[in-house]
């Protein structure tokens, strides 16, 4: 039975931290875009009085724009 080398476990820890950066940048992405269209929706509303409607709005411009921003970052994704 042979035992992994050094380079290949430094190799498979390289790559493990790549992928749960990736995953960390996607999920910080996508609730930075929700909370960037829901504290840009409230603070128009309550500067011209339209509650809730502008909320709504920019919450699923939130939405739109992290899943844009999801696909973008997919390999091919540009």
């Amino acid at each position: 039975m042979k035992l992994p080398d050094q380079k290949d476990e430094n190799k498979q820890r390289g790559e493990f931290a790549k992928a749960i950066v990736f995953l960390s940048q996607i999920a910080i992405t996508m609730a930075v875009c929700v909370f960037i269209g829901v504290f840009l929706g409230n603070f128009l509303d309550r500067l011209l009085g339209t509650s809730p409607w502008l909320l709504i709005v920019f919450s699923f411009l939130g939405v739109g724009a992290s899943f844009k921003s999801l696909f973008d970052m997919m390999p091919g994704g540009k």
